[in-house]
């Protein structure tokens, strides 16, 4: 085999890179006793949610009902409005890094930790639909699950998906996390895993924080570069992955495999 390589997963320029974000607004503490309204209120939100489901809630409400049981003394509705208008939307808000949630006035330990509970929650409910099932029959949960965990985050993060000799999916694994462009990814390394696991085909996923998922040159030589590596060990690279903010890009189904 080849000496290890180091490469980056990079995505195409952007002509215009926002990073501005709405300024966090002061959130009134009322202080001692539930006034009765925002005990009605509350009260309210959870009889809506349990007659219909999240469905039946905008973004602001369900996020309320999280922020409830960290904050049981305070009205949450405007620390939900400046937690959406800061990070676009329920997904982002759960997903948020630790330091920028903690840069939001009212937000303590408490209400960062029901926050990466929700997160953990569907990370894992997603991973139980894909783990030890078969691959191909369960393709749309698969691009759940890579949706899921990848799709709001704003740094690149490469995983790879191991299966077994009857496309089985027996493992899932991070293999690097990067910036908000690029990641470091070493096609001998990616290999190396797929024996230890003994694993017969492995499909890379990596995610494009901007939500465009068209490969970069970089992405594109990196993909070559472990198919090249896999295919002299009889391991099969059936697709790479680019995970975007509500799509996503198949190399396989795009002609790049």
């Amino acid at each position: 085999m080849t000496e290890s390589r180091q490469f980056q997963f990079q995505e195409m320029p952007q002509a215009l890179f926002d990073t501005d974000e709405a300024p966090a607004l002061p959130v009134q503490n009322v202080g001692g006793k539930l006034p009765s309204y925002i005990k009605d209120h509350r009260k309210r939100l959870r009889e809506r949610f349990m007659e219909g489901g999240a469905q039946a809630m905008p973004d602001y409400e369900l996020l309320e009902l999280v922020l409830f049981r960290a904050i049981p003394r305070r009205d949450v509705k405007p620390l939900a409005r400046v937690l959406l208008d800061t990070f676009g939307d329920f997904n982002r808000v759960i997903t948020a890094p630790l330091q920028r949630l903690r840069a939001i006035p009212g937000i303590g330990d408490a209400v960062i930790t029901e926050l990466k509970v929700v997160e953990a929650a569907a990370h894992r409910m997603a991973r139980s639909r894909v783990i030890q099932r078969h691959v191909i029959s369960s393709w749309d949960a698969v691009l759940d699950y890579c949706h899921t965990t990848m799709a709001h985050r704003d740094t690149e993060q490469f995983r790879v998906l191991f299966l077994d000799r009857k496309n089985v999916l027996i493992a899932d694994e991070e293999q690097g996390q990067g910036t908000i462009d690029h990641v470091p990814v070493y096609p001998r390394e990616v290999v190396k895993r797929a024996l230890e696991l003994n694993a017969s085909a492995i499909i890379l996923v990596h995610n494009h924080p901007s939500g465009d998922p068209t490969p970069s040159d970089s992405d594109i030589q990196m993909t070559t570069q472990v198919n090249d590596a896999a295919t002299a060990l009889g391991i099969t690279l059936h697709d790479h992955l680019i995970i975007g903010k509500s799509t996503e890009l198949s190399f396989r189904g795009s002609g790049y495999l």
